[in-house]
């Protein structure tokens, strides 16, 4: 039974993402609402194809459970409520971001966010092997930044001042957010994946903004270059 929920769950994931893309769900795709609001912070459109990578890595974890003999282990045991509660959660903000309840989308984004967490963590402690935690160090990653990018496209778009703070001002605060908790994550969790998917979409942010905010596009290369020669460097004198 866990085994069949999990995988209809994922299949609902699967389902509304191509609804999403082949409809599109209320006649516009999920890019085309992102490019309405000139975000700094929103990487370029090509980072968000780490989506596949995700769906890829988590229909692995799913087949991996398959075999009679890995069906019962903690791993599928103490981690499915919560998996499958990631998967409507992710439904649901595909649903309320195409029909335009962004504020809507911010809490479901967030309670994604405190979902995968726990997840990660349940995941963690049971001893994984790579392919067990890597589907959750890069969803963890990728939503903690699209976490960032949501809220600063919901508060843009109902016109808030920032405190009358220049929005330059806050998009270098987000690239500072951004880095601070990558390295943390690094150093706290020994995690090599995770981090890796911030250098991603750092110079993402870097490539959308070459042309019109250069500095702040340099920046942000030059903070996914040193979080990933950190990252590399700490996993060999790091330990584990």
């Amino acid at each position: 039974m866990r085994l069949i929920l999990n995988s209809l769950a994922f299949a609902l994931v699967i389902v509304m993402n191509t609804l999403a893309v082949t409809l599109p769900l209320n006649n516009q795709s999920t890019g085309e609402i992102s490019d309405r609001l000139d975000i700094m912070i929103t990487p370029a459109g090509y980072v968000f194809s780490i989506w596949s990578l995700i769906y890829v890595l988590l229909a692995i974890w799913i087949i991996r459970q398959f075999p009679k003999d890995r069906r019962d282990l903690p791993l599928y045991q103490e981690t499915s409520g919560l998996f499958i509660l990631s998967c409507l959660l992710n439904s649901s903000w595909i649903f309320v971001w195409h029909y335009n309840f962004f504020f809507i989308s911010v809490l479901i984004m967030l309670g994604l966010l405190l979902t995968l967490i726990a997840l990660y963590r349940r995941v963690k402690g049971t001893g994984p092997s790579l392919l067990d935690s890597a589907p959750f160090s890069i969803y963890l990653g990728w939503i903690s930044v699209a976490t960032i990018v949501n809220i600063t496209y919901y508060l843009t778009d109902i016109g808030w001042d920032g405190f009358a703070i220049p929005d330059l001002v806050w998009a270098y605060t987000g690239l500072i957010v951004a880095s601070v908790l990558a390295f943390w994550f690094r150093i706290s969790q020994h995690d090599l994946l995770y981090p890796l998917v911030f250098v991603w979409a750092l110079a993402g942010i870097g490539v959308k903004n070459l042309a019109g905010h250069p500095a702040y596009s340099y920046t942000a290369f030059t903070i996914a270059m040193i979080l990933l020669v950190f990252n590399l460097v700490y996993k060999r004198t790091g330990k584990n």
